[in-house]
């Protein structure tokens, strides 16, 4: 049979025998944890596959940045935008992923869950609540049209830094400038600078500059193969720049291991995510260049769609886990067009548990002051009920013999109100500067990529939906076991 087979070729390369660099101290510490959404039993996971760029292959972001920043703003020139483009200072420090570009008005907008418009920048000029309430919130705001775009893999914040930039110096230095066309202009120019080889030669000929090596990749491949659990790549890099970024990464991470293609059963370049979950492309065979509808083991194919991979995998759905970094193409495809758990790789969790970290005292007390001020609130509403009361007996014909009696109550009650809205002036005004600072802990612009003000953001809350576990590497996998039992935090509804 195609398993019996499977596990034929599986034992043609024998166990290492190394002790694990990682230890065995349980559970992990918070940066190594993974994070579950969704309860997932790795024992029954069959076949566990892996996106390459910001998954395995982990970005050095502000040098990256800078390099398709460069890339795109000499393309921009190139098609007729000012000469001014060179010589502007972009911040790499600008954007976050999450966010959602507005085209028609040159916008920059970060959401919570509801849609609802929590910060906006133009240019670098914050928007006042009323403005975002005029443009965003007396209709109902559709992401999913042509004038907006979602921000959602590192990839693209570089666009969102020349966008941001270009749009400050135009409202700056006078001029007009069509949103729309600027960010098309870009998104083109950015495509462009990758196809050419205008930012992927310079990564390939200083890897060490940009790209981060893992010493525990090996390693966790490894230990998903000793479970006899299949292994797979798909990535939508090319061929060559997936051969030299992977030997790069784990070429000779184990020296049981000749080639980095021996760690995996599977290896699909340029596979066009997410055409990849919702097409029928065929497989086309590296070397011979033949199409094919059954992949074979060992061999490296392009192309592809999942129906017929899972066709020649011998496993389906639930059986396969896949591990991304990218909700549109990797995480919510997946999730959509099969049934595949899928894993996020969120390497903006470091900071965000640094925060957590270095703040903790100042989380403690925000949330404090939120009891206190509830509590506040809940004294200011009986006062006033009771300030109520006194004022209608003021006004009944036989309260007569009692109104000095009734007026020195009103009194003390309007006193008592008052003292209470001071106090709630005083705990906002101390809350609000400890969530700014908070904020501004996590990014100076837009605060934390999980949260809006004290919401979940649509970031967040796309990981939330589509993430059956995140963590913010790979390799953090490998602290746990291959048959381990991710289980989620109790879910508790607002009346619980």
């Amino acid at each position: 049979s195609r398993r019996q087979l499977s596990d034929s070729l599986q034992e043609r390369l024998p166990a290492p025998e190394f002790e694990s660099p990682t230890g065995s101290v349980f559970p992990p510490p918070a940066g190594r944890r993974v994070y579950c959404n969704r309860n997932l039993r790795l024992d029954q996971v069959k076949a566990v596959g892996f996106d390459m760029d910001y998954t395995l292959a982990i970005y050095r972001q502000a040098e990256m940045d800078r390099l398709s920043i460069d890339a795109t703003v000499r393309k921009l020139v190139e098609r007729g935008y000012s000469d001014d483009l060179l010589s502007m200072q972009y911040r790499t420090d600008f954007p976050i992923r999450g966010l959602l570009i507005d085209r028609k008005l040159g916008n920059v907008l970060k959401m919570d869950r509801y849609r609802y418009v929590k910060r906006a920048y133009h240019g670098f000029r914050k928007l006042s609540r009323e403005e975002r309430r005029h443009a965003y919130h007396t209709r109902r705001l559709r992401p999913g049209t042509g004038r907006y775009h979602w921000v959602d893999t590192l990839y693209s914040l570089s666009e969102v830094a020349v966008y941001a930039a270009v749009v400050d110096h135009v409202d700056t230095h006078g001029g007009s400038v069509d949103y729309g066309q600027l960010f098309s202009d870009i998104r083109e120019c950015a495509d462009l600078s990758h196809q050419d080889g205008s930012i992927l030669d310079p990564v390939l000929q200083d890897l060490p500059r940009y790209v981060e090596r893992d010493p525990e990749l090996g390693v966790l491949f490894h230990k998903l193969r000793s479970a006899g659990k299949r292994v797979f790549l798909l990535t939508n890099s090319g061929p060559d720049y997936t051969d030299a970024m992977m030997s790069y990464l784990v070429g000779d991470a184990l020296e049981e291991y000749p080639s980095w293609r021996n760690y995996f059963d599977y290896v699909f370049a340029a596979s066009k995510k997410p055409g990849f979950f919702t097409g029928k492309a065929p497989f086309i065979d590296l070397e011979t260049r033949a199409e094919t509808r059954s992949p074979e083991r060992g061999r490296v194919y392009t192309g592809g769609n999942i129906a017929a991979f899972e066709k020649a995998l011998g496993y389906a759905g639930d059986e396969v886990l896949y591990v991304g970094d990218h909700i549109y193409g990797d995480v919510l495809r997946a999730k959509k067009e099969s049934t595949w758990r899928t894993a996020m790789i969120i390497q903006e969790m470091d900071d965000e548990l640094r925060v957590h970290r270095e703040h903790a005292v100042s989380f403690e007390r925000s949330a404090a002051l939120e009891q206190m001020r509830a509590a506040v609130q809940d004294q200011l509403r009986e006062q006033q009920a009771r300030l109520k009361r006194v004022e209608r007996k003021l006004v009944e014909p036989e309260s007569g013999s009692k109104k000095a009696s009734w007026e020195a109550k009103r009194v003390l009650h309007r006193r008592s109100i008052d003292r209470l809205r001071a106090q709630l002036k005083d705990l906002d005004a101390e809350r609000q500067v400890l969530d700014d600072a908070l904020d501004q802990a996590f990014h100076p612009f837009w605060g934390s990529v999980f949260k809006a003000g004290t919401e979940v953001s649509s970031f967040g809350n796309q990981v939330e939906q589509y993430a059956g576990i995140y963590t913010s590497r790979a390799t953090n996998l490998a602290q746990y076991s291959p048959m381990h039992y991710f289980q989620s935090p109790r879910h508790r509804m607002p009346h619980e």
